[in-house]
């Protein structure tokens, strides 16, 4: 990462709402409050590692606006309303030196079929397949080895990476990041047993995603079996998510990594699923509610509520349980105890 900012050019970004200390140490990297040293950014994101502050070696440090103490020598303390949102600010801009975006064109290896209506501001990468009557908005990137299928339409400002692929007549929005290996529109899990095979139903449908969604890499989102499967506008999913046909989540959702969302179970807005959790199909989860990493949702979820353990409790019964499981080892002593006596007093009647 190549970073050399002085503090008055990160004052000039970041608008700090007070400034404590001088230095005159240029900053070169960011690192964690106890990792950090001279020539280094960090910042306090997590109130519990406020204590690490003041022994932290860092050149520059982010602080909330309420943060009281003073900085070391030669070190200086900026204090703004939200010190993560900060750094995202500044990583931001780093990320456009790290990967400057590339220029406008199709790439010759890029295959395209005549058909396809590409905006003359978007980038089509090497190697990658365009199908015919796909759409690409502008300003969208398209990295390499990638697949838009027959029929996809995607809107503006869109930043495909490698190995993405977006099947048939699907529909992405603008603003939307798709990481490598994500797969869009791929075939719902359907087949009828009852004649003692396992014959596949055919999957018809569509996956819409709307504006400013981000999928991590190698994450699946099944196409409909009819109808759609539709991703929310603002919902983040993390790496290696398995999304079923027909699912439905919706605006400004968090999905952490490894989660599975069987067909046709439905998210409403900002609902937060930890990692490894997993979701029955045909139930709802209410807007707002949460599951902690590996809980096993098997039933619909009122809005706003916290879950925990598989299958699901409210978050605090199942923290009880967890603390009384411990216990029962003594428990099983006790009753075997309480036995053993029962049966010496009924011998000496």
């Amino acid at each position: 990462m190549t970073l050399a900012y002085s503090t008055a050019e990160l004052q000039a970004i970041l608008a700090p709402v007070a400034v404590r200390g001088v230095t005159s140490v240029v900053i070169t990297g960011i690192a964690a409050l106890k990792d950090a040293g001279p020539g280094e950014l960090s910042f306090l994101g997590n109130p519990k590692y406020k204590p690490e502050v003041a022994s932290s070696r860092a050149s520059l440090v982010l602080l909330p606006a309420d943060y009281v103490g003073e900085p070391s020598p030669g070190q200086v303390f900026f204090l703004v309303e939200n010190p993560s949102a900060s750094l995202a600010s500044l990583c931001a801009r780093l990320e456009q030196t790290l990967w400057p975006r590339p220029a406008a064109g199709s790439h010759p290896s890029a295959v395209i079929d005549p058909a396809a209506r590409i905006d003359p501001s978007a980038c089509i990468g090497p190697l990658c397949v365009i199908e015919a009557h796909a759409v690409i908005g502008p300003r969208s990137i398209i990295g390499a080895q990638a697949f838009i299928g027959r029929g996809a339409r995607i809107g503006a400002d869109c930043w495909f990476m490698a190995g993405v692929h977006v099947a048939t007549e699907s529909l992405i929005g603008d603003r939307v990041r798709l990481h490598p290996g994500v797969v869009v529109g791929s075939d719902g899990f359907g087949y009828d047993s009852s004649t003692g095979k396992h014959l596949k139903i055919p999957q018809i449908g569509q996956v819409v995603i709307d504006d400013d969604v981000e999928v991590g890499a190698n994450t699946t989102i099944d196409r409909a079996r009819f109808s759609r499967t539709r991703i929310g506008s603002g919902t983040k999913i993390d790496n290696l998510v398995m999304i079923g046909h027909n699912v439905v989540i919706g605006r400004h959702c968090i999905i952490c990594a490894q989660v599975g969302i069987s067909g046709s179970a439905t998210l409403e807005d900002y609902v937060v699923l930890g990692g490894q959790a997993g979701v029955a199909g045909h139930l709802t989860i209410g807007k707002g509610a949460k599951a902690d990493g590996q809980t096993g949702i098997n039933t619909t979820v009122a809005p706003g509520t916290f879950w925990k353990g598989s299958p699901c409790l409210p978050y605090q019964l199942e923290q009880r349980i967890n603390v009384l499981r411990q216990r029962l080892p003594d428990l099983f002593r006790k009753v075997e105890t309480l036995a053993a006596d029962l049966a010496e007093l009924k011998a000496r009647d």
